[in-house]
Formats: structure tokens, C-alpha cells, sequence
């Protein structure tokens, strides 16, 4: 799971997300715009990072959520077994 603070973007129109060769991409762009009475102010800002997955990670299958002005990309990986295994040494 990947999570990513974004407020004040649309994520619809924003934000771009890609899975290549084992690497997720995620790249948003912000412009925001004010207005008062006498000036008008312009705000700018790109965001992109790159994440390598665990290795079996399901690119494919990945799920993204947008709630409160924070990001959430869901990637699934397979359990694997960590434990142990001891290897008898055979006598000839």
C-alpha cells in the first residue's frame, strides 16, 4: 500500500498512476488559482515518485482511492513462507 498526501487536486484529472516492469509511478499535478480584489495569484506544483514493488507484487490487479485530499494505491503481493528449511546432507 502506498499513501500520498494531495490535497487540492482532482484526481480524476490530476493525478497519473502506472505500473511498469515491477516499478509504480505516481505523478500529480497541482494548479490553483486566487482572485481578490486587486491581484490574482497563480499556484504551480508537480509531484512524481517512483516506488520499486515487492517482488509477485499484482500491478495489474492495483486499486487507488481518493478521500480527504490523500491517495491511497492498493497493490495486492502473495503471502510468501519465510520459515526455514534444513537440507540433509546425504552420505555416499
Amino acid at each position: 500500500m502506498l499513501r500520498a498526501e494531495l490535497p487540492g487536486i482532482d484526481p480524476a484529472n490530476d493525478v497519473e498512476i502506472t505500473v511498469t516492469e515491477g516499478v509504480l509511478t505516481l505523478r500529480a499535478e497541482r494548479s490553483e488559482e486566487t482572485t481578490q480584489k486587486h491581484r490574482t495569484e497563480f499556484h504551480y506544483g508537480t509531484f512524481a515518485r517512483s516506488v520499486r514493488l515487492p517482488a509477485g507484487a499484482r500491478g495489474d490487479e492495483a486499486t487507488a482511492d481518493y478521500k480527504g485530499g490523500v491517495l491511497t494505491v492498493t497493490i495486492p503481493v502473495p503471502e510468501t513462507k519465510t520459515g526455514t528449511k534444513t537440507i540433509p546432507v546425504r552420505q555416499r
